[in-house]
């Protein structure tokens, strides 16, 4: 009789499981991802550089997650003569960055269980949030570009500062489900335009009343990331994983 009572609390539990098939969701996850990124500065040219992430993440639910990221990259442009910097300005930005961002998936808003377009669409995402972001600069602050201003005047900033930052983002997420019929992977690819507030990007604070300094620094990544979710299982109230399509 014991065995009999075991045997079909199992059988509950097993139509239980599946009955949820499609419908839960890890709330934890932990990612990384690479970026193709330049910079936005008072320097017109500007190089492209190869950056690096890692990100904690958070799913409030499957279209809504919410990442805490560490970023670390290198910006570098201008050059020491008159083709690439008519003032010889240089600067070369190691930089770290930490940034608390959600994405909000269009599928939070679509009934997307009525065809295969909406399907394809629920995944594409905007988002926001804020961070810090630490320049580490190398500058060349001397002017040697006779023809173009005093020779060995300084440009004023500074190497090492700390600016707020404000990620835009786009993109689109691919999940990979598991034996489970959860998403328990990822990838994601897309792109970010960050709005850094302060001169600390190049290390330049050029005068306005001497030189063009009317923008706002920024720097823009394309990016892909790989993610794996863990942890608790939450039901949500729509199927994340449509069958038949």
């Amino acid at each position: 009789m014991k065995n009999f009572i075991i045997f079909f609390v199992a059988v509950i539990a097993t139509v239980g499981a599946k009955a949820q098939a499609g419908y839960n969701y890890y709330q934890f996850g932990v990612g990384g991802g690479a970026s193709y990124m330049r910079g936005y500065t008072n320097i017109p040219r500007q190089d492209s550089k190869i950056g690096f992430n890692a990100n904690l993440i958070y799913n409030y639910n499957p279209y809504l997650p919410i990442e805490l990221e560490l970023q670390k990259g290198q910006l570098s442009g201008g050059g020491l003569t008159v083709d690439k910097d008519m003032f010889g300005r240089q600067y070369t930005n190691n930089f770290l960055a930490v940034y608390l961002h959600a994405d909000v998936h269009l599928g939070s808003f679509i009934d997307y269980g009525n065809g295969w377009f909406l399907n394809v669409v629920k995944n594409f995402y905007l988002g926001s949030g804020v961070g810090l972001l630490r320049n580490n600069n190398t500058v060349q602050r001397t002017n040697v570009i006779v023809a173009n201003g005093p020779l060995f005047y300084v440009f004023p900033g500074k190497d090492k500062s700390t600016n707020i930052s404000i990620p835009l983002r786009v993109g689109y997420e691919f999940k990979i489900f598991d034996s489970y019929d959860e998403p328990g992977w990822a990838i994601d690819v897309g792109y970010v335009h960050n709005i850094v507030f302060g001169e600390g990007l190049d290390g330049y604070d050029d005068p306005t009343s001497k030189f063009k300094n009317n923008a706002v620094n920024q720097y823009r990544q394309i990016t892909i990331g790989f993610k794996y979710f863990f942890g608790t299982t939450v039901a949500y109230n729509k199927l994340v994983k449509e069958y038949g399509f």
